[in-house]
């Protein structure tokens, strides 16, 4: 278990450990994570912010492709949400639907701030958490 220090200076800390109070990190799973991000992508676009919500939509299936890779035993460190995607796209293995919902992350916004096309990446994100981490589990159980 981990630990964070809390209640110090660090300018001038001086180790007093009568006065050193411990708590554990919180631990979150990858859906608890991804389920946050879309929160914040549904307040964003609640509050008129688009781009947030972009933003996070892609955060958010980013999250899902690391579980993903995490279920495929396949190492790949400390990326952005935006390698991660990149990545994945590159895999021949992806189905053309997946491919083309991964797309849409990577699509560059007009000058007017809007996206070449008409699509709603929150609502893909969760399509796409449910079929990429469905395919993962098929995956599993063949290897058994």
């Amino acid at each position: 278990m981990e630990y964070l220090l809390v209640g110090h200076d660090s300018t001038s800390y001086q180790p007093d450990f009568d006065m050193i109070k411990y708590r554990p990190m919180e631990q979150s799973t990858w859906r608890d994570q991804f389920n946050t991000e879309l929160e914040h992508a549904e307040a964003a676009r609640a509050s008129g912010n688009e781009g947030k919500a972009r933003v996070c939509a892609r955060r958010a299936a980013g999250i899902v492709i690391g579980e993903y890779l995490r279920r495929m035993q396949i190492s790949f460190p400390n990326a952005s949400a935006y390698d991660r995607i990149k990545f994945l796209i590159s895999q021949e293995s992806l189905s053309p639907e997946i491919r083309g919902v991964l797309e849409h992350f990577l699509l560059r916004i007009d000058i007017d701030h809007n996206l070449p096309i008409d699509a709603d990446l929150i609502g893909e994100a969760r399509w796409f958490s449910e079929t990429l981490l469905h395919t993962a589990s098929i995956a599993d159980r063949a290897d058994d």
